[in-house]
């Protein structure tokens, strides 16, 4: 998997968006080409007096009518010396809010510095408030891994395995099952600012799916726009591995861990193929089983507080208990089989 946090340049910012950030250009045209990697915004304040400790030179610096007002109340000279002070921060951007009428010492300042200076018609609170969350949505972190991701059931499923092991026949007959397909072969991360990860797949490549001995099919097209999904929110991994007869793999379930994916912690099994075994149905009750859990009914859990609770009920007194025993070694007593 590769991964990596988002920065963008400023120029982004004057870009279109749902976000009507509805900004301008004033000056500093070569300051469009910085870049912005905190989404955090900070109103330059006390720094305009030239106690600058607090400053954050990766954010953007927002001037409203109160620092306006402030700066036209110092002499020509020692607004351009404060500014000056300000701007060897190497500050992201400034933008001015409110459509305000910008001070030319600000457009000198901002020019030498090579700075974007920008304006808005919106309030500073109603510009901050929609800049923040455009930056939120925008600098995310971001990956990609090989694998195939499915929806089934409502649970977005993430196959993994080394190439050739069945990831893509397994995810074609969960499509003929009803299930969805999100992507194949490149499955494109992104980390939300909600503390989950979606993913979805490239954009030449979106829908089609690679069947060895059948070439690249179009997945959409074969089973109708119902077998598809743009992107999905990733729940559960499930990782494919060749069968070795003998290691030892997990049969209560009391073991499933967890895959860290662009920073998000998601579940993870690691599932054993070999012939015979009904991929598709284990992928299926897979997302059922974890459908279950999120309604706080574990089975695995389930099943070894009834059985530690007979062993329990079934030792004598007089007995000494072990309380190192593992439940996983009882199964295999005859009695219990």
């Amino acid at each position: 998997m590769t991964a990596s946090n988002t920065s963008i340049p400023i120029s982004r910012l004057l870009e279109e968006s749902p976000y009507d950030l509805r900004l301008t250009l004033v000056t500093g045209q070569q300051g469009l080409d910085h870049r912005i990697s905190s989404a955090r915004i900070q109103k330059p304040g006390l720094a305009l007096t030239g106690f600058t400790e607090h400053l954050h030179p990766e954010r953007m610096q927002v001037f409203g009518n109160t620092e306006l007002s402030y700066l036209r109340t110092l002499p020509a000279d020692q607004q351009r010396e404060v500014l000056k002070k300000l701007f060897e921060s190497e500050l992201a951007c400034v933008v001015v809010t409110k459509d305000l009428d910008v001070p030319q010492t600000l457009i000198d300042g901002c020019e030498k510095a090579k700075l974007a200076l920008m304006k808005t018609t919106l309030s500073s609170s109603a510009f901050i408030s929609q800049v923040q969350a455009f930056l939120e949505e925008a600098l995310t972190s971001t990956g990609t891994l090989h694998g195939v991701l499915v929806d089934v059931y409502g649970v977005g499923v993430l196959l993994m395995g080394k190439s050739g092991i069945g990831k893509s026949e397994i995810a074609l007959d969960l499509v003929m099952h009803g299930h969805r397909l999100v992507a194949d072969d490149v499955v494109n991360l992104v980390r939300r600012k909600e503390g989950h990860v979606t993913g979805h797949g490239t954009e030449i490549i979106r829908h089609h799916m690679e069947i060895r001995g059948l070439g690249i099919i179009n997945i959409k097209d074969l089973f109708g726009v119902a077998a598809v999904r743009e992107t999905k929110k990733i729940e559960l991994v499930v990782e494919l591995v060749e069968w070795e007869g003998r290691k030892e793999y997990d049969r209560l379930g009391m073991d499933m861990g967890q895959m860290n994916i662009v920073g998000v912690e998601v579940p993870h099994s690691v599932v054993p193929v070999r012939p015979g075994r009904n991929m598709t149905t284990i992928i299926e009750v897979a997302a059922r089983n974890h459908l279950l859990k999120l309604q706080g009914h574990h089975s695995a859990q389930e099943f070894a507080d009834r059985l530690s609770e007979k062993i329990a009920r079934a030792r004598p007194s007089h007995a000494p208990r072990d309380d190192g025993e593992e439940v996983s070694h009882v199964i295999h007593e005859e009695d219990v089989e």
